[in-house]
């Protein structure tokens, strides 16, 4: 009998493994010089397959479904490593993501097939299948359209200050950085504050999920350390307001979010 995650977990780690400590920095740059004649490429896929009978035999998976997992996995990781490095710029955090997706992917529907009981039908009828798509509903909630919905609330309360120069950026919490110098990099504070905002979102939200609401509290605290320093140097008293309120917007939102969610799938208030 083999369990979904008792097959998942093993394949995960050797994949980890595989693809993150014994491929070396010299692999990577001879498959993206050399891409389908590099013997790197064939090597690194080769391996993948390989390396999964150490948990094929600890688990006891009969040899044809070894051998059909060694084959599959080898074959699809070269196919997309051979797509990343042949890609243009396939070095960006996007393909990255959709590169080791695409693994994790081939990995779990492998472990899907071969673990016992598992159907379509079984994981849509699952006592928590609700509750699991309640929580992914939650955290896809609070990034862009909470994001959105900061930034039309505080399109109302516009930055007024001769000072300084009115062109501004937005980051996540749809809070207006000024920029003073018309030869910033602006681009980079947006995806700076974007990601900032993103990530103390992500933090809350999970935190309050698994009851640690203390935790809650030292993020905010956090922000507002690094926070103060700025505020506190800037003479624009509006500024401090737009940053305040935007902040305070995303926090509550996302509380809410989160109050709602835990109520939802029974998690308790200590």
């Amino acid at each position: 009998m083999f369990d979904f995650f008792s097959l998942l977990i093993p394949f995960l780690l050797i994949h980890t493994i595989c693809d993150f400590y014994l491929q070396t920095d010299r692999w990577v740059e001879a498959k993206k010089a050399h891409t389908y004649r590099s013997p790197e490429l064939y090597l690194h896929a080769a391996l993948q397959g390989v390396a999964l009978l150490v948990p094929a035999m600890a688990l006891g998976i009969d040899w044809r479904s070894t051998v059909c997992l060694i084959v599959i996995v080898a074959v699809s990781h070269f196919i997309i490593d051979l797509w990343k490095v042949t890609t243009p710029k396939g070095d960006k955090l996007a393909y990255f993501v959709i590169d080791q997706a695409l693994h994790v992917s081939v990995l779990a529907a492998i472990a899907f097939h071969v673990a016992d009981g598992a159907s379509i039908e079984a994981v849509l009828q699952h006592e928590r299948f609700s509750d699991g798509v309640l929580v992914v509903f939650a955290y896809v909630l609070i990034l862009k359209p909470t994001s959105i919905v900061i930034g039309a609330v505080l399109n109302k309360y516009p930055i007024v200050n001769s000072a300084m120069d009115t062109d501004a950026v937005t980051d996540t919490d749809g809070v207006a950085d000024p920029v003073s110098d018309k030869t910033a990099n602006v681009s980079g504070l947006v995806a700076g504050g974007e990601l900032i905002g993103y990530l103390e979102r992500l933090l809350i939200l999970t935190f309050m999920l698994v009851g640690s609401y203390a935790a809650v509290g030292f993020v905010l605290a956090a922000k507002s350390i690094f926070r103060f320093g700025e505020l506190n140097q800037s003479a624009n008293r509006s500024m401090t307001e737009y940053v305040l309120i935007g902040s305070l917007i995303s926090v509550v939102i996302t509380t809410l979010i989160g109050a709602l969610v835990s109520l939802g799938v029974g998690i308790k208030f200590k």
